[in-house]
């Protein structure tokens, strides 16, 4: 039962207290008559007034009722809510259980026998790569005679020295060249081709660009020298963009970083390979030059009688051609196992990440917020592996280590070292890879890389000042090779392999062609400029050459450390969901400091909650509110 409000109480209280005086003075004075009529519609004034007040008493207990009813039916739809989100939850607890272990069992892929033999033959095409970028060094006095003999053939003077170092700077940087205008053209290629159809098709390129360096001399035009070095170069330029993304997608998620690897050791092993062959001794010589160049058609060939016995990758049969079925037996081949479910659910996750831009084009990754940050990382990571003035070591190391007061033959022999140094270190990282980190390796290589470009400079400047001292100079020359051979191992380490990788790692299926073009362009733009822009610089900076080298190996530590985060052990969706969830800088630090994917999804999982309770609580809000104004005025 409801009580009446405490005002209409006092209210009746006072009424009855008046009648009652009212009819006292009725019964003082009962003969006058006229004065009880007078009382009497005094009485009756009131009780209409009392009737007045009851019905007003009424109809605001009726208006509580129908808020307590309100305010039941809100509590019912909040509960409602409540239950909802508890499911949601639940599914949301399931679905991460579900991811959990899917990516358990694919961190206990293994590496199988047909797998190691589609990387093997993919990486031929970072072995032409290694081999063209270190032939050009050894033979630089043979082909500078050659150009001489040629000139003097065909104008009948000798050509000035200058001229010479010219031509040949652009026999070394015609490669860079071609090498922009082949990482350019990957995306469009891998798209268009697929990647193994791609690759395929490059070696073709290869074949006429050896052709043509390995008839130079027979033809005596040193054009066809630059023509040859341009070809290859587009050849080289569409295997730096092709090969990684290959093995990027075949490769197991455990595996991703050792065996991404693997192109930056085809790459030395193309150096060293070249190196030993360019000595004296064996093709190092005014009529070996042509076949050592020449020898370039070999891991084309090598290539196309190999690779057509590969798959084409499980990821562009699945999303970029929808062909379930072809991706499936490409992965049961790769893998030696039907069980290839998770490897398509995780592909296919991929694929749901990101639809929006599964038809990606340059300008779209350009402009897009969301890949502007990993764009960005990708590039810098390539200028850092071509600005650290590595490339000044393999295109001109004998003339540097002759510089140093080395002998010929002896600055050839330590041109070697560095390619067996390379191949060592780059044995050493691929464990290191999967259980260090990429962004830890990177961290150390740059920073050793910094710490000998300064030591380098520094034997420059005791040859300068003590060079009229015998034992000086020898000191010098010694402190000269050390201080190189450990500025290539810092390399191998890091910024050697690291940016190729980490490329291909930071993007989705849509847009990593596109990326992939972009960040392969800008390392061989860094490429061409260093390789012609060295001797240059040697020229006008003299014993402070390598400084410049040292002042970007500082700024690409500092940006590595604060920007780049680690893929170690992440799918491409949870790399993806790294930028995409993570545009605020907060995000990136602690996925960078802690490298746990528990971030990304936790904060995924009550992004999804806090958005679902939001949507309904409004939903039933407005409902309620167009039920019951004045609940919604309250």
């Amino acid at each position: 039962m409801v009580s009446l409000p405490p005002s209409l109480q006092k209210q009746v209280s006072v009424m009855s207290s008046n009648l009652n005086a009212k009819l006292d003075e009725l019964q003082q004075r009962g003969d006058r008559q006229l004065e009880t009529t007078v009382a009497l519609c005094e009485i009756r004034t009131q009780l209409q007034e009392l009737t007045k007040s009851v019905e007003s008493c009424q109809s605001e207990v009726s208006e509580v009722k129908r808020d307590m009813v309100a305010i039941k039916h809100e509590l019912d739809t909040v509960q409602q809510v409540k239950e909802e989100i508890e499911e949601l939850r639940e599914y949301v607890d399931r679905l991460e259980e579900h991811s959990h272990r899917r990516k358990l069992r694919l961190l206990e892929q293994g590496l199988t026998v047909f797998l190691s033999y589609s990387i093997l033959a993919a990486v031929l095409g970072m072995l032409q790569f290694g081999y063209n970028t270190g032939v050009i060094n050894a033979p630089e006095v043979n082909i500078e005679n050659f150009m001489k003999d040629v000139y003097k053939d065909r104008y009948g003077e000798d050509i000035s020295d200058d001229s010479v170092k010219k031509l040949y700077s652009v026999a070394v940087s015609i490669f860079a060249i071609g090498g922009m205008l082949g990482g350019f053209s990957g995306g469009i290629i891998a798209n268009r081709f697929g990647r193994k159809g791609g690759l395929l098709l490059n070696n073709v390129l290869g074949i006429v660009g050896a052709c043509l360096m390995g008839f130079t001399k027979l033809a005596e035009s040193y054009e066809m020298l630059f023509f040859g070095r341009f070809i290859i170069g587009v050849n080289c330029g569409l295997n730096t963009s092709l090969v990684p993304m290959y093995i990027s997608e075949i490769a197991p998620l455990n595996l991703r970083g050792g065996l991404g690897t693997v192109n930056q050791l085809a790459v030395t092993v193309g150096l060293l390979v070249s190196q030993v062959l360019g000595i004296e001794q064996i093709l190092g010589t005014n009529d070996g030059w042509p076949v050592l160049l020449g020898l370039a058609i070999c891991p084309a060939i090598l290539q196309l009688l190999l690779l057509p016995v590969c798959p084409e990758s499980p990821r562009y049969l699945l999303i970029t051609k929808q062909w379930e079925e072809e991706a499936r037996k490409a992965l049961r081949r790769l893998r030696a196992s039907n069980q290839v479910e998770e490897d398509i659910e995780e592909m296919r996750a991929e694929e749901r990440a990101q639809q929006a831009e599964s038809t990606i084009s340059m300008t779209e990754l350009i402009c897009s917020p969301t890949l502007r940050a990993p764009l960005v990382i990708g590039v810098v990571m390539q200028l850092s592996q071509q600005l650290s003035g590595i490339n000044a070591v393999f295109y001109y190391s004998t003339n540097l280590f002759t510089s140093s007061g080395l002998t010929d033959e002896s600055a050839k022999f330590a041109t070697i070292g560095i390619g067996a140094i390379m191949v060592c270190m780059t044995l050493v990282s691929i464990p290191l890879m999967d259980r260090t980190g990429r962004r830890t390796l990177h961290l150390y290589g740059l920073g050793g890389m910094f710490i000998f470009s300064i030591f380098i400079t520094i034997s420059f400047l005791i040859k300068e000042f003590f060079g009229y001292v015998q034992e000086m100079i020898d000191w010098m020359s010694y402190l000269s090779v050390v201080s190189t051979l450990s500025f290539v191992v810092f390399f191998a380490v890091g910024p050697g392999s690291i940016p190729w990788m980490i490329t291909a790692e930071l993007f989705s299926q849509g847009p990593r062609p596109a990326a992939m073009s972009i960040a392969v362009l800008v390392n061989w733009m860094a490429n061409f400029l260093v390789g012609i822009g060295f001797p240059s610089m040697k020229t006008s900076l003299e014993n402070y050459t390598f400084l410049p080298f040292s002042a970007f190996l500082a700024i690409f530590w500092i940006f590595t450390y604060k920007k780049v985060p680690e893929t170690k052990n992440k799918t491409f969706e949870e790399i993806l969901a790294l930028f995409r969830h993570g545009n605020d800088r907060s995000s990136l630090r602690d996925s960078r400091l802690y490298g746990e994917e528990e971030l990304t999804t936790n904060s995924s999982r009550e992004t999804v909650l806090s958005d679902a309770a939001t949507v309904n609580h409004t939903h039933d809000t407005d409902n309620l509110s167009a039920d019951n104004p004045k609940q919604t005025r309250r």
